[in-house]
């Protein structure tokens, strides 16, 4: 197994997430984006969409986050991240999907730097404003409904926590304002009791610490070679 990442990825991050409380073990091949090596040639190679995460499982290249840890779910039964009935993962996967998809992609680092550089747009009140308005959704879809528990869907993390810890992450970073939405922070706060979620948090992998001091690191258009078939 193979993991193409960048610490402060939300969507590889939702990927480191779900190995961890799988149990797996994903060799990390670092791939650093402020500095764009995911336009290099030799990542189009393995993503043609040159973005994080790819993951590479028996010879075979996956992308985008949600069909990766779908995947694991196939593959990987146990512990599970879907609960049982298909009503109740429809629900998991709705409130991923909420974040994941109608969240996450504005304000993706191809999107920010369009917005300031080309429409001029203050990117932090850009992220603020569509984090704030997607997340005050979410809150409502969980904080009445008698589906959620410690987590997003009942006792146990679901593919919905491993979007959910992320999407904060990513907000806070931006400077938001989650006072709002008590109900979607207990639960983060939940999670990241969890050692696979500690595992998993940005600060806690070693591109994160390269980058801080300034190194080169691990990650490269040298260390990005494409997939052998």
């Amino acid at each position: 197994m193979k993991l193409y990442t960048y610490f402060a990825s939300s969507g590889a991050y939702r990927v480191r997430i779900a190995l961890a409380l799988k149990g797996l073990k994903a060799d990390m091949e670092f791939v650093n984006l402020t500095k764009g090596e995911q336009q290099s040639s030799a990542y189009a190679a393995i993503n043609p969409q040159r973005l994080v995460p790819s993951f590479i499982d028996d010879g075979n290249v996956l992308t985008q986050s949600l069909a990766i840890i779908e995947y694991l779910e196939e593959k990987y039964p146990a512990p599970p991240l879907l609960p049982l009935t298909p009503v109740e993962r429809a629900r998991a996967r709705a409130i991923a999907h909420a974040m994941a998809s109608d969240i996450g992609p504005l304000n993706n680092l191809k999107i920010r730097k369009y917005i300031k550089t080309t429409l001029r747009i203050d990117e932090r009140e850009w992220i603020q404003h569509w984090t704030q308005d997607g997340l005050t959704g979410v809150e409502a879809m969980l904080a009445k409904s008698p589906e959620t528990g410690r987590f997003c869907h009942g006792a146990f993390p679901t593919l919905a926590d491993c979007v959910l810890v992320p999407q904060l992450y990513h907000a806070r970073r931006f400077g938001c304002n989650l006072s709002a939405f008590p109900t979607l922070t207990r639960i983060e706060a939940t999670c990241n009791e969890l050692p696979a979620f500690q595992q998993a948090h940005p600060a806690n992998q070693p591109d994160a610490t390269e980058q801080a001091n300034g190194a080169q690191g691990r990650a490269g258009n040298s260390r990005i070679s494409p997939r052998k078939s």
